[in-house]
């Protein structure tokens, strides 16, 4: 057993999301979104390396000495896994380590409408989840897979930085390629991926223009793609792809983006206002018709008024999803401003309690 073992089932019966193992620092966990420092004495850098380095296998030290960073996976048996990032710091050596759920969580217990089952429900074109780190995606991510896994009989190939949950064979088949032992770059699994007959590709996270380029181009060719961004907005997001591309290849990039994109979802966990668990707030942009022109037509300066007025066809702007959340008095006013793009539409209703039906 190594040392880390009990810290790591502890935080898991804690309802913890994080833990941090941090030269010159206790351990260190995130519940509710908040970091907490446990009453154990501060850790030496020797300590930090012997009990991050007891969980890396010979390769990964390998990659850690020549690069001072790796990403990784960590299997506690009975307990779960643990998606493992360690650094080299001006202060020595440090892990983060997320708590990896035991099981895929279903979109509608994950607080999902239904709409994003009818994105889903697409054969080709490309579905975006954003937010910042820690918001989830990876959580919705899985999800959709599952459902997708379990609805129809596909070839769903995946490429992630490392994988995390791990998807049994149901309707579909699963394969799954992680950066560093089954290919080197997403880019290069994405040139591989169009030869190897799928339906659906997830890609972990569209992190450089060339894998940008190759998913709009999969999501073009029959194929359904499936992505994340740490992008904070719909409408950002569909201005970071653009803007990734050089100027003389943005109207063409417009016009794929247009025809291709079934749906944004940019997401933020937000604490209850129990304190019991973390609340997921939505926004999501569907890839209408009136959508694709705006798009095409560089006005995405529009894309939050259409997403306003067209609400019967499942859109949602962040800051509506959060004020539904309040009234039904399942976060505060100041969490809910807090998250808010437009933080000034909650101060009326601060120190006025979580509700105002």
């Amino acid at each position: 057993m190594a040392k880390l073992d009990k810290i790591f089932s502890a935080a898991v019966d804690a309802n913890a999301s994080d833990i941090h193992i941090v030269t010159g620092e206790p351990i260190i966990i995130r519940h509710m979104g908040r970091l907490k420092k446990l009453k154990n004495a501060p850790l030496t850098l020797t300590q930090c390396q012997e009990v991050i380095f007891e969980l890396l296998t010979g390769p990964q030290k390998k990659i850690f000495d020549q690069t001072f960073q790796l990403d990784f996976v960590y299997e506690i048996s009975g307990i779960g896994r643990f998606r493992g990032s360690a650094m080299q710091h001006q202060r020595g050596l440090s892990a983060v380590f997320r708590i990896i759920p035991p099981k895929i969580i279903p979109l509608d217990v994950l607080g999902l409408p239904e709409i994003i089952n009818r994105i889903l429900d697409n054969h080709q074109g490309i579905i975006l989840v954003t937010g910042a780190t820690g918001q989830g995606k990876s959580t919705t991510l899985a999800a959709m897979i599952d459902y997708i896994n379990e609805k129809r009989s596909h070839h769903i190939l995946t490429i992630e930085d490392p994988i995390e949950f791990i998807h049994p064979f149901k309707k579909g088949v699963v394969n799954q390629r992680q950066l560093g032992s089954d290919t080197f770059t997403y880019a290069n699994a994405l040139k591989s991926a169009l030869r190897q007959d799928p339906d659906v590709i997830m890609i972990g996270e569209l992190r450089d223009l060339e894998t940008m380029s190759l998913a709009i181009t999969a999501s073009e060719t029959g194929h359904l793609v499936i992505g994340t961004l740490s992008t904070s907005s719909a409408p950002k997001t569909v201005e970071r792809i653009i803007d990734s591309f050089p100027a003389k290849e943005q109207s063409q990039i417009r016009s794929m983006v247009s025809e291709t994109l079934k749906g944004i979802i940019t997401q933020r966990l937000v604490p209850a206002a129990d304190g019991s668990k973390m609340v997921l707030a939505l926004e999501i942009l569907i890839g209408t018709l009136p959508m694709a022109n705006l798009i095409r037509d560089e006005k995405t300066f529009q894309i939050p008024s259409m997403m306003q007025t067209r609400k019967k066809d499942g859109m949602l702007l962040m800051d509506d999803s959060l004020m539904m959340l309040f009234k039904e008095g399942k976060i505060t006013a100041q969490d809910a401003m807090a998250n808010a793009n437009k933080p000034e539409n909650f101060k009326p209703f601060l120190g006025k309690g979580t509700s105002r039906n």
